[in-house]
């Protein structure tokens, strides 16, 4: 009985060893590093990965050894965001790294001393983590997926005829989304174009709202929206069979159910992230007085072939496909 007992006793301490910071689905948090970070993804998506994976990539890089990760995925769930953004702060992680809006706002709740980085955010201002993008202000800082709405549109607009009606579709939860899209709209009616604006609560509405839209318009505009991202082919699925020409925020969204895009990289995203992260916990930078930072090279407007083939459509000079 006394060896089972000590037997026992031996693995719980090696569990929670392993366990470290946060202990999730991907903990490389060593015992000798000198920095450990935790990293709040809010659902798994390719843009979201992609982030991620710059962010650590970049740290690795400049750390070696001395950083370690303790990756969490929340899987849509706002509530599993607070969970691990809470275990990060009580395990007294050096810093937190949110991937997406959700992510953002419940490490921010949970914390106001801890530094973090923000990626794959839209806007820091409207997820209300920030007093501004010149000066945050806060614990808050990080790097805005936010290409120019008004290019993205433009980008829609060069398959459409000059009285196609532009369906705007996202999720009315996301913060973001609400924000891209009344610069969508404001956009479209300086142009005087006609635009109609279709939003689902969640992903059990996308079909039915977007088969509405698609009955009601020839063009459906899609923001960086994390629900619609992570339901493409339902997109696809809806806009091609009707013959409607579609734009989506995110490459990968591209790649996976809509027409066009304007392509910017969710891994050099992460990978600016992670050098933000770096200032904060080598250089002793002050999250409150770093800028939000915008990637603006690289951004590209691209096509998917297939759809494109699918839609007979004209592909205008200069487009890229994606891959």
């Amino acid at each position: 009985m006394k060896k089972m007992m000590k037997l026992t006793a031996l693995m719980m301490t090696a569990a929670m060893v392993m366990t470290g910071c946060g202990g999730g689905s991907e903990d490389t948090s060593g015992g000798d590093a000198a920095y450990r970070v935790g990293i709040i993804q809010q659902m798994e998506h390719a843009a979201l990965d992609a982030a991620t994976q710059g962010f650590q990539d970049k740290l690795t890089e400049l750390l070696g050894e001395d950083v370690a990760f303790d990756y969490q995925n929340a899987q849509g769930e706002q509530t599993n965001c607070t969970t691990i953004a809470t275990k990060f702060v009580s395990d007294g992680c050096d810093l937190i790294m949110a991937n997406a809006t959700t992510a953002l706002q419940s490490a921010y709740a949970a914390t106001a001393d801890i530094p973090i980085v923000g990626t794959s955010v839209t806007d820091y201002v409207t997820a209300g983590v920030v007093d501004s993008n010149e000066a945050p202000g806060r614990n808050v800082t990080g790097v805005s997926d936010l290409s120019s709405i008004d290019a993205q549109i433009d980008v829609l607009l060069q398959f459409c005829e000059d009285d196609t009606k532009v369906a705007i579709v996202y999720c009315s939860a996301e913060p973001n989304s609400i924000y891209q899209a009344e610069l969508a709209e404001k956009y479209l009616t300086s142009l005087g174009r006609d635009y109609g604006v279709y939003t689902v609560a969640d992903s059990n509405e996308i079909q039915a709202v977007l088969t509405n839209a698609v009955s009601e318009c020839g063009a459906v505009y899609i923001p960086t929206d994390n629900t619609l991202a992570n339901n493409m082919e339902i997109v696809k699925n809806v806009t091609v069979p009707a013959g409607v020409v579609s734009f989506a925020g995110a490459e990968q969204m591209c790649l996976e159910g809509a027409l066009s895009t304007l392509s910017i990289s969710y891994y050099d995203l992460g990978v600016k992230a992670g050098e933000m992260a770096y200032e904060i916990l080598v250089n002793g930078a002050d999250p409150a007085e770093m800028p939000i930072a915008f990637v603006s090279e690289g951004i590209t407007p691209k096509y998917n072939p297939a759809i494109a083939e699918s839609l007979g459509v004209t592909v205008p000079e200069g487009m890229t496909a994606v891959e």
